[in-house]
């Protein structure tokens, strides 16, 4: 399981969901422009000292995520308040990546365009959305329930 964000613009978000990647062994990618440098204060003090046992990856670009995510065969889910279905009701596999836009103009259509799927973690009407940290952490967990289900079935 992975975890992609694109272009993320608060610090304090993405240290949060650096910090979930590294306690839950999820690998990390920052999909440049970040609104911030990734040296800034706010952004370490959130992430704390976990960040030293984190796997990430910084893309310098959309382009090169996509030339990667492409040669390595993974499955990307975009995670968007328009999406077509429930986080709930996705299978999961090990080897996708969960992607979350950025806080203030979620990902362009031409991103939204090769996601191979589009989940939407559904809300009481009349609320916006979530926080991109609690949102990644409620999506990691159903992805990784759903996987170490499936790993020890595998077993057995």
């Amino acid at each position: 399981m992975q975890i992609a964000l694109y272009q993320p613009d608060i610090p304090q978000n993405t240290g949060t969901i650096l910090r979930l990647c590294a306690c839950l062994d999820i690998t990390a990618h920052i999909i440049e422009p970040a609104g911030f440098p990734v040296s800034d204060r706010l952004f370490r003090r959130a992430g704390m000292d976990y960040l030293e046992q984190l796997d990430w990856r910084r893309h310098d670009s959309w382009t090169a995520f996509e030339a990667w995510r492409r040669e390595a065969g993974h499955r990307l889910l975009l995670f968007t308040t328009k999406g077509a279905k429930s986080y709930l009701d996705f299978a999961y596999a090990e080897t996708d990546i969960l992607l979350f836009g950025r806080e203030s103009a979620g990902v362009p259509e031409a991103v939204t365009n090769v996601a191979d799927a589009r989940l939407l973690i559904p809300l009481r009407p009349g609320l916006r959305s979530l926080n991109v940290a609690m949102a990644a952490a409620m999506a990691a967990g159903e992805a990784l329930r759903q996987t170490r289900e499936a790993a020890v079935h595998a077993k057995t």
